[in-house]
């Protein structure tokens, strides 16, 4: 019986390098992979999904007003064996529903992967839609720099954690840092200074 998968961490848990390695792990045993992601995720150019330590491959965008399971239905993709979705914090809860529906209805496996919260510590709405209907729910860990388990993606400029903002602000290591929320709340009741991975 076909799931419906939320595999979720923060920022530089290697989510989108696991979501390439499952595609990779499907097509090597002769299965074909739907491989999609939302077109607010605009960092690795249209139509490409790249993972911090050099893996990538083609996919297909998805825009918030395409219908999924109407796209699947209406193309060649509906023989694939199993849809893998990268960043799927950005689709809307309609279309976690339609991803949910296929797998009811088709019977084809749906891996998602993406975030939970973003840099408020706030569910992205997508993420909450597959946090009710997913059958499988599994956290991808990464670690804070204090050695415990980072469960918040800050954001940083000038140095500093920001707490006001739009919800959507692309970036990776330029401008987020994985932290515990501890750290994440010293970090801005002390005002303190964050060094960014891969930062001088």
């Amino acid at each position: 019986m076909a799931k419906l998968y939320f595999k979720y961490g923060a920022m530089g848990s290697s989510k989108t390098a696991q979501a390439l390695i499952t595609k990779y792990n499907y097509e090597e045993n002769d299965m074909s992979v739907w491989l999609i992601k939302p077109s607010a995720d605009t960092r690795d150019g249209v139509g490409t999904i790249r993972s911090r330590i050099g893996l990538q491959a083609q996919c297909e965008v998805i825009s918030p007003e395409v219908d999924i399971y109407a796209r699947f239905l209406g193309s060649q993709i509906r023989r694939s064996n199993v849809i893998i979705v990268d960043e799927c914090q950005f689709l809307t809860p309609r279309q976690i529903e339609q991803l949910r529906a296929i797998v009811n209805e088709q019977n084809i496996p749906v891996l998602c992967f993406g975030l939970r919260t973003d840099f408020q510590t706030k569910l992205f709405p997508g993420s909450r839609r597959l946090m009710e209907l997913a059958d499988c729910i599994e956290e991808i860990k990464t670690m804070c720099d204090c050695g415990a388990k980072a469960t918040v993606n800050a954001r940083i400029s000038d140095g500093y954690i920001v707490t006001e903002g739009a919800q959507v602000v692309l970036g990776g290591n330029d401008c987020y840092i994985a932290m515990c929320h501890r750290c994440y709340v010293n970090g801005i009741r002390e005002h303190k200074k964050v060094k960014l991975h891969g930062q001088p």
